[in-house]
């Protein structure tokens, strides 16, 4: 659980982050945190918080935006990323 937060903290204060990558980057901590071997009692306050912080993506616009204008992802990163199609319409 550290690790994970540690290195997103890292990468994102390092690096020349973007906002195309806020949401692969929470879609990977939130795999860790489900496909991980982390006690649940642990993990519940973490994952409140990334899911509390990933419903915020959803008041901007703008991280769609940059998703779907960046040449990498466009609409195909929400596809492969199972999203609903409802969802992957309104990006």
């Amino acid at each position: 659980l550290h690790q994970i937060l540690k290195d997103a903290t890292l990468y994102f204060s390092r690096s020349t982050p973007n906002l195309s990558m806020v949401i692969p980057a929470m879609d990977h901590i939130d795999s860790v945190f489900t496909n991980g071997i982390i006690k649940r009692d642990t993990l519940d306050p973490a994952k409140r918080t990334l899911n509390r912080y990933y419903s915020l993506t959803d008041t901007s616009k703008v991280y769609r935006i940059a998703m779907v204008l960046h040449p990498r992802h466009k609409l195909s990163y929400f596809k492969s990323a199972g999203w609903e199609e409802e969802w992957v319409e309104t990006a």
